[in-house]
């Protein structure tokens, strides 16, 4: 399993607002290409989260699932990628004080070809997407923290 942290400059509930919307996961999920839908109801359990990965015109249409949220504490979702797999991965956010926010997010392989990467070069390649991640991830956070209310 890989584990990337960051400290982001924003408020707990502003990370998450950022995790709640769907739309905006094209703009910080690495590898992510488009977003094609948004379920309404998302992120509650359930809720389905449509989008294309990878590049033109080898770009893959798949959907990633809610499994649990809390809001504005944590997020695990199934991430599809087939043929390749599938994984899940949990963003976990803690509040170290008004306005700054532990994010963690663990994930690894659960189904499919990729189980088979499950090893420590594995969790050091999703390392570093997933720190390039929560870096874009910060700046949306931060940024909308900024904007005037």
């Amino acid at each position: 399993m890989s584990l990337t942290e960051r400290i982001v400059s924003a408020p707990a509930d502003r990370v998450f607002a950022v995790l709640a919307d769907g739309w905006s996961y094209s703009d910080w999920v690495v590898g992510t290409a488009h977003i094609r839908d948004v379920d309404a109801s998302w992120p509650r359990p359930g809720s389905w989260l449509h989008h294309k990965a990878g590049p033109w015109p080898m770009s893959i249409k798949d959907r990633s699932e809610s499994l649990e949220c809390e809001q504005g504490r944590m997020l695990l979702l199934k991430v599809h990628l087939w043929p390749l797999g599938a994984g899940e991965v949990r963003f976990t956010l803690d509040a170290l004080d008004e306005q700054a926010t532990r994010v963690s997010m663990q994930e690894q392989f659960t189904d499919g070809p990729l189980v088979g990467v499950r090893n420590r070069i594995g969790n050091v390649l999703l390392h570093y997407r997933n720190e390039e991640a929560l870096s874009r991830l910060a700046d949306l956070a931060e940024r909308r923290a900024q904007s005037p209310s």
